[in-house]
Order: structure tokens, then C-alpha cells, then sequence
């Protein structure tokens, strides 16, 4: 149900149940927050590149377990789609989301946890949860820190789908394109020094969730810690040019 490929720091993580459309069960849930869970302990990683098999990302939540659940088991169910998104917000490097085909729902919000999504064109990409009887929950509340708080109420209470382009101009994903654009992405990051980039990315989810002047102390601290062993890695290469 997910499948995993590691190589130079990269680590490539698909979901795979194509023949549903990568809908998102307990199962899958399950498997895929023991794999991220396992990753974050893994100091040899640089890069995590998350995407589907088949014709799409993730169609959202498995139908048949939605109309399996009642008042007593919903909430842990939706608590499972968290707990994944959370642990991918938490792995200590860049998370890149590879998007294609559909982008619905619950897939839509584990995308929304990653750090920088790229998508196919003609990708589609639509929160219809209003449209079941039911509201788009846990992380799509990342939704209006990404787009807006308007654009993100369009999706959410319209059920309406977007393509890639419109979701590009609203700033739900950062670029539009194929693998190689996803090649150049990976290698762009790959460049960077590891450490800085660890830091760099406790210090977005900082800036997004703490205050601004925690953020700024702790964006103080890490500067000094860079410099910890000497003169920063980048700058002595530098300086030796």
C-alpha cells in the first residue's frame, strides 16, 4: 500500500493502491505514519519526495470506510489522517509533494503538510467534504495559511474542483510541471548544506506557529549555533574561491 525508495539522502515515498485511487484508509494510514515516523530518526536524510501510483496523488478518504464510521469511531479516524499529516510536518527535512491526476480531500490535506508541492498539468484539486454531508477537517486548516482565506473558503464551501494552474496563481502549490522540473527541485535542495537546511525548516514551522518574538530569539540561537564548529560551511567555501 505505500512503497518506499531510498538513494544519496533522497527518500521517495508512493502511495500505491492505484486500483482505488490511492484512497486513504485505516491500513494505508497506518503503514504510511510507521514509514514517516521511522524517517525522522534518520540522519542521512535530506530530502523526502511524496507522491501516488497510478493515475493520481490520493482520490481522499476511502468512501467505504466513511460510510462505515459513526459518531464514536469518526473522530479517531480523521485523528489517523492527522497524526500522518503531523508526523510529515514534523520530519526535520524538506517534504516535497509530487502531485498528478486527483487531489481530493484527505490527499489534498496530507499534500497541503508538505513543505513545497509540485504538480502535473492538468492536475485537479478540490476539498468536497461539504458535498458528503460533512466538513473538511484537521489539516486543512493549513489551507487559508497557504492560499488565503478566501480562496481556501472556496474550496472548502463550494466543493468545486481548481486545476494546477489556477492552484499555482492561488498559491496552493509552488510550480507547475513534470518530473524533470521535481528533478531540478530535488538537486536545488540537495546543494544546500544539511544542517542549515534542518534549521531552516524547524524555523518555517516556527515562524508559522509561534509568536514573533519566540521566532525571532529562536532564529538567533540557530544563527549563533551555526557557527558552532567555526566559520560557517558555505562561507569558507566562499572565502576560499
Amino acid at each position: 500500500m505505500v512503497d518506499v525508495e531510498s538513494q544519496g539522502g533522497v527518500t521517495r515515498i508512493f502511495l500505491n493502491r492505484p486500483e482505488k485511487v490511492n484512497a486513504l484508509h485505516s491500513a494505508l494510514l497506518d503503514s504510511l505514519l510507521q514509514i514517516v515516523m521511522r524517517l525522522q530518526a534518520d540522519p542521512n536524510l535530506r530530502v523526502v519526495v511524496l507522491g501516488g501510483r497510478g493515475k493520481a496523488f490520493c482520490g481522499g478518504a476511502d468512501v467505504q470506510e466513511l460510510c462505515a464510521l459513526n459518531a464514536s469511531n469518526a473522530g479517531g479516524f480523521v485523528q489517523k489522517i492527522h497524526a500522518v499529516c503531523e508526523a510529515i510536518r514534523r520530519l526535520p527535512v524538506p517534504v516535497v509533494a509530487r502531485l498528478h491526476g486527483a487531489v481530493i480531500g484527505a490527499g489534498l490535506e496530507i499534500a497541503a503538510a508538505c513543505d513545497l508541492r509540485i504538480a502535473a498539468e492538468g492536475t485537479r484539486f478540490s476539498m468536497p467534504e461539504v458535498r458528503l454531508g460533512i466538513p473538511s477537517v484537521v489539516e486543512a486548516a493549513l489551507l487559508p495559511r497557504l492560499m488565503g482565506a478566501g480562496r481556501a473558503a472556496w474550496l472548502v464551501l463550494t466543493g468545486e474542483p481548481i486545476d494546477a494552474r489556477r492552484a499555482h496563481e492561488w498559491g496552493l502549490i509552488e510550480q507547475v510541471g513534470a518530473d524533470d522540473a521535481l528533478a531540478d527541485l530535488v538537486n536545488a535542495l540537495l546543494k544546500n548544506d544539511a544542517k542549515a537546511l534542518r534549521m531552516q525548516k524547524h524555523l518555517l514551522q516556527l515562524w508559522e506557529e509561534a509568536p514573533l518574538s519566540e521566532s525571532i530569539a529562536k532564529s538567533i540561537e540557530y544563527f549563533a549555533g551555526a557557527y558552532a564548529d567555526g566559520v560557517a560551511p558555505g562561507l569558507t567555501s566562499k572565502l576560499r574561491r
